[in-house]
């Protein structure tokens, strides 16, 4: 017959490693939000600045766009269309309003 050899189970053992897997399960899961963390943040900071940018070229087409309807000769309506053109496209955006307004597409 075949005897199985039984050892004693050292409780005090087993809750010192169990305390410890518990430390480093909680340190693991710590680094791994803190470096999605930081990931998130600069994708938020990035989409930030893209929209700042957008905002102002926006602000700064309605601007040019005002200056030339100051003009006694030249209207642009000033509409959502308008200001996207020139805020997305800038200098060049309200340019291209200007040579389309001359030829009569709007």
């Amino acid at each position: 017959m075949i005897k199985k050899i039984q050892f004693k189970k050292n409780v005090a053992f087993d809750a010192w490693v169990s305390g410890y897997v518990d430390i480093i399960w909680m340190l693991i899961i710590g680094i791994l939000i803190v470096v999605l963390g930081i990931a998130g943040i600069k994708i938020l900071v990035k989409i930030g600045k893209i929209a700042i940018y957008i905002i102002v070229h926006m602000l700064l087409g309605l601007i040019l766009l005002f200056l030339f309807n100051l003009l006694p000769f030249f209207k642009i309506p000033i509409n959502i269309l308008t200001v996207l053109v020139a805020g997305f496209g800038g200098i060049f955006g309200v340019l291209i309003l200007i040579i389309a307004k001359f030829l009569g597409l709007y």
